[in-house]
């Protein structure tokens, strides 16, 4: 394979997005925990709930702020390596874009500075509100984020200027687009379980370390709840992306499942190696005719001999990162179910077995995420608006050799900053809880204001 200037542009954009998707699929799911968290201590009054919060706090400022700076560096590339790219859907992506500005960052902005240092300097109620208000900007930027992304899966409600410019005639078909409802469903599960997943992986550390307390009690009983509530629902939302992609993308699909040919019959492939050149699977290993059961839709169902060659995904990556997914998607349900067994045989504060598979488990959730996203965009190949818009049309007009110092600057920088910022957080997180509350830093529910903010009696003069 050649190596040019799109395929420089396309691996410095998966190795950026890959970096920055990490952070706002943990953010998403840890503000709303965070305002969980606040909520019962207000109306429980129990100290644990607020120690919860004021753990995972400083974790949730140090992602969200990683998360903005590469996002940033990410937003840049759509100006210097695909430039193209953005003058000719500019007119419909941008104002989604600029949507997620307006409504959701500012929000957080707004907010987040009284969700971080505003504990005796508002009230209970109004600090809640805050933290409430944060994790709400968030599900709003994953709103317009997905629904941009998914026009560009699914694109509806425009029209093509002479020049061959997009632009939209119908802002609701836009952004209420088809893929876009089961896919933001899909997305905001993946972020609340990814971040169950590292909760739990945080308490089951401690328990293995022996520095287990009442608050990593409560995460674990927490986390292995979500797990076990929401991962049959995700399985039912990434079933539903499925039949949305099969009815708009079925070339995606084809590729998903490893189809070569269109039959009645269609198996579930369990493992292949997908042999794109020669158009044959080697080694499969799989259930003969399930595929048209999970699937539905019309019989026969479609493989990829339906298509053009040069209208195929890569088969080998879209097939493979779909089992990722799906394999660390099963794992995780397999840990919530097992933690709530263990909750309710009272055995979750004891080290073993589950611990030290949960502690690894905590990387799941962010391995589902990038491989589904993987799945998502080289599926969608060999286009960036699908049916549209070719991603080599797409490219600006760089020299490989720009796109490659660019590329090699962003690997070292990356790999500096943000493992040190993660690995500050991982330290963070598995400390564990003193045995003893900490001082108070804000008032009990119920304790008027004057009490906590009031200055301290001066000494006597000797």
């Amino acid at each position: 394979m050649e190596i040019d200037a799109l395929i420089l542009s396309r691996l410095q954009f998966a190795f950026v997005i890959a970096f920055h998707i990490l952070f706002p699929a943990f953010t998403i799911g840890l503000a709303s925990f965070l305002a969980v968290c606040e909520g019962l201590w207000l109306a429980t009054k129990r100290e644990v709930f607020k120690r919860l919060y004021l753990h995972w706090v400083k974790i949730f400022a140090l992602a969200f702020a990683m998360g903005v700076v590469s996002g940033v560096v990410m937003s840049y590339q759509f100006g210097t390596n695909w430039s193209v790219f953005s003058d000719m859907t500019g007119s419909v992506l941008g104002p989604l874009l600029g949507y997620e500005v307006l409504t959701a960052f500012f929000l957080e902005a707004t907010f987040l500075g009284v969700m971080l240092f505003g504990w005796s300097r508002v009230g209970n109620k109004l600090h809640f509100v805050a933290t409430s208000a944060v994790a709400v900007g968030t599900t709003i930027s994953a709103f317009w984020i997905l629904s941009a992304n998914s026009w560009m899966q699914t694109p509806q409600g425009h029209a093509v200027d002479a020049d061959g410019r997009f632009y939209a005639v119908d802002w609701a078909a836009v952004i209420f687009n088809p893929s876009f409802p089961s896919r933001f469903v899909h997305m905001l599960l993946a972020a609340y379980i990814t971040t169950a997943a590292v909760v739990l992986a945080a308490g089951a550390w401690q328990v293995l370390a022996r520095r287990g307390a009442e608050p990593t009690r409560w995460q674990m009983r927490m986390a292995a709840g979500t797990l076990a509530l929401l991962m049959p629902l995700q399985i039912w939302a990434g079933h539903w992306s499925g039949e949305v992609a099969h009815e708009y993308q079925p070339a995606k699909v084809a590729a998903m499942e490893g189809w070569w040919e269109t039959k009645v019959g269609q198996p579930t492939i369990l493992f292949a190696i997908p042999d794109q050149e020669n158009e044959r699977n080697i080694a499969e290993i799989g259930i003969p005719g399930l595929g048209d059961v999970i699937v539905g839709g019309e019989k026969p169902l479609q493989g990829l001999d339906a298509f053009p060659a040069e209208e195929r995904p890569p088969v080998f990556l879209t097939f493979w990162s779909f089992r990722i997914m799906v394999g660390a998607g099963l794992g995780l349900l397999g840990l919530g179910l097992w933690g709530v067994a263990l909750w309710a045989l009272g055995r979750l504060d004891r080290p073993g077995l589950f611990h030290r598979l949960a502690v690894p488990g905590g990387a799941l959730g962010f391995i589902a995420v990038i491989s589904g996203w993987v799945t998502a965009e080289v599926g969608r190949q060999p286009y960036t608006v699908y049916g549209l818009l070719r991603t080599s049309d797409s490219v600006a007009p760089v020299s490989v050799g720009q796109v490659a110092t660019s590329l090699l600057v962003f690997m070292i920088v990356y790999a500096i900053v943000f493992t040190a910022g993660t690995v500050y957080m991982a330290r963070i997180a598995i400390r564990g809880f003193d045995d003893a509350p900490p001082d108070e830093t804000r008032r009990a529910p119920g304790t008027p204001l004057a009490a906590v903010d009031a200055p301290a009696e001066a000494p006597a003069a000797k």
